[in-house]
C-alpha cells in the first residue's frame, strides 16, 4: 500500500492532479456551511431531525440542505436536466443525432444540460424552501414573511447560482483533477455525512445503552453490503464476439462484449425514491393547509402509507426494479449494437447477424435487468428493513450510517477513481522511455 502510494506521489502530473481536486472540494465543503441570510438554521436542523424524508435528502447533500446552505440544492438539479436530456435523446431525433456526433455531440448536449439546469434548479428551490418552511417546530419559521417577493425571490437567486457554482466546480475537476466532478462532489457529500451520523449515534448510547447492540450491528451489515455492492456492480456478462479475417494472416479475431449486471447505477433509486417519497411530502404540506378536507387527505396519506412501512417498501422496491427496465430500455439500443456488429464484420458465435444478434442482445440485457433491479432494489431497502426490524424487537434504533443509493454512489465513484489512477501510473511508466 505504501509502494503504490509512493508511486502516486511520484507521479507529477497524477499528484498536480489529485491535489487540485482536493482544493475544489474543500472549496466546496467551505461553500457548503454558509448559511442562506435571514435564515433560522436552528428551526432547519430541527425540521430535519423531526422528517426521515427530509433526512434522506439531507444525507445525498453532504449536510448543505440542513445547514439550509446557498448549496441547498446541490447537484440535484444538474442530475435531474441530465437525465431529462437523457430521455429526449431518445424521443427528439436532432438530440439523438447529436449524442452520435462523438466529442463535440456530447459537449452540445453537456451545454443543453447547463442552461436547463437553470430554470430546474430556480423552480426547485422555490419548492424546497417551501417545503422547509412548512416543517416549523413551535411556530418558529424558517424564514420569515416568504410571501413577500423581495424576500424569496433573492433567496431563490442565491440557492440557483449555488448550483451553478457548484456545477462549475465539479467541472474545474472534470476538466483539471481526477476523476468524474459531479460524482466526486456527490461522493465528498456523502462521505462528510459519515462522521456527523457516528457520532449522533454514539452520543446516542450515553442515554440509550440498548442502542449500541443496533449501532455495531449496523456498521458490520454496513461493510458486508460494500462488499456485496462491489462484487455486483464489478459482475458482468462477456458476450463473444467473432471478427471474420481481421486476426493474424487473415484469421479470425476474437472479442468480447461486456453488459454490466448493473447497467443502471442509481439512476433508477433517484427515480423510486422521488416517487415513492412524494405522496408523503404531499401530505406533509397538506397537514399545514387551512382546508380541512387536505388535511383529512394528508392524514391518511401519514397513517396508511408512511415512511419504513411494509407498502412504502413494496412500492419503493417495484419501482426501482421498473425503473431499472426503464432505464436501461432507453440508453442501451439493442438493434445499434447489433447493426455496428455487422457493419465491422463482428457476429456471436451461433447466432446470425442482423435481427437475431439484436433479440439475443436483448434477451440477455433484460436478464441481467432482473438481477440488477432487484439488487439495487434490495440495497436500496435493506437499510429501512433493518431500523423497523431493530424497533419491533425493542433493542433500540439508529441512524444509518450509509444509504443504500449511497454505497452505490460511494464504490462506483472509488471503482472508477482507481481505474483512472492506474491508467495514469501506466502512461507515467511508459513515458519514461521516451
Amino acid at each position: 500500500m505504501f509502494k503504490y502510494l509512493q508511486q502516486i506521489w511520484n507521479s507529477k502530473d497524477l499528484r498536480k492532479k489529485i491535489l487540485y481536486t482536493i482544493g475544489i472540494l474543500v472549496v466546496y465543503r467551505l461553500c457548503s456551511q454558509i448559511s442562506l441570510p435571514g435564515s433560522n438554521v436552528e428551526a432547519v436542523k430541527m425540521a430535519f431531525s423531526k422528517s426521515e424524508l427530509l433526512g434522506i435528502f439531507s444525507a445525498l447533500t453532504g449536510g448543505s440542505s440542513e445547514n439550509l446552505s446557498i448549496l441547498l440544492m446541490g447537484l440535484s438539479p444538474y442530475i435531474n436536466a441530465s437525465i431529462i436530456i437523457q430521455l429526449l435523446t431518445v424521443v427528439v431525433p436532432k438530440l439523438e443525432s447529436l449524442s452520435k456526433e462523438g466529442e463535440q455531440g456530447r459537449r452540445k448536449l453537456n451545454q443543453f444540460t447547463r442552461w436547463l439546469t437553470i430554470p430546474i434548479a430556480f423552480l426547485q428551490s422555490y419548492g424546497m424552501i417551501i417545503l422547509l418552511n412548512s416543517q416549523v417546530q413551535l411556530n418558529v419559521p424558517i424564514i420569515s414573511d416568504l410571501q413577500n417577493p423581495s424576500v424569496i425571490i433573492p433567496i431563490m437567486l442565491f440557492v440557483t447560482a449555488g448550483t451553478v457554482f457548484l456545477m462549475w466546480l465539479g467541472e474545474l475537476i472534470s476538466e483539471n483533477g481526477i476523476g468524474n466532478g459531479v460524482s466526486m462532489i456527490i461522493f465528498t457529500g456523502i462521505i462528510a455525512n459519515i462522521p456527523l451520523v457516528i457520532g449522533q449515534n454514539l452520543a446516542q448510547t450515553q442515554f440509550d445503552p440498548t442502542s449500541i447492540i443496533p449501532f455495531v450491528l449496523m456498521i458490520l451489515i454496513t461493510l458486508i453490503l460494500l462488499v456485496i455492492v462491489i462484487i455486483i456492480t464489478e459482475g458482468q456478462r462477456k458476450i463473444p464476439i467473432i471478427y471474420a479475417g481481421r486476426g493474424v494472416r487473415g484469421k479470425s479475431d476474437h472479442a468480447e462484449l461486456p453488459i454490466r449486471v448493473n447497467q443502471a447505477g442509481m439512476i433508477p433509486i433517484i427515480f423510486g425514491v422521488s416517487m415513492a417519497s412524494f405522496p408523503g411530502l404531499l401530505a406533509q404540506l397538506f397537514q399545514h393547509s387551512e382546508s380541512p378536507t387536505l388535511k383529512a387527505i394528508g392524514d391518511a396519506i401519514l397513517t396508511y402509507f408512511p415512511i419504513h412501512s411494509i407498502l412504502y417498501l413494496i412500492v419503493y422496491f417495484g419501482l426501482i426494479v421498473a425503473f431499472t427496465y426503464f432505464y436501461v430500455g432507453i440508453t442501451f439500443n439493442p438493434e445499434q449494437v447489433a447493426e455496428n456488429l455487422q457493419k465491422r464484420g463482428g457476429y456471436v458465435p451461433g447466432i446470425r447477424p442482423g435481427k437475431e444478434t439484436s433479440d439475443y442482445l436483448g434477451k440477455s440485457s433484460n436478464r441481467l435487468c432482473l438481477w440488477g433491479g432487484i439488487f439495487i432494489a434490495f440495497i436500496a431497502v435493506i437499510p429501512m428493513m433493518l431500523g423497523s426490524l431493530f424497533s419491533s424487537f425493542g433493542i433500540g434504533t439508529v441512524s444509518l450510517l450509509i444509504s443504500g443509493a449511497g454505497m452505490i454512489i460511494i464504490i462506483g465513484v472509488v471503482l472508477e477513481l482507481m481505474r483512472q489512477i492506474n491508467a495514469q501510473l501506466v502512461m507515467h511508466d511508459y513515458s519514461k522511455f521516451y
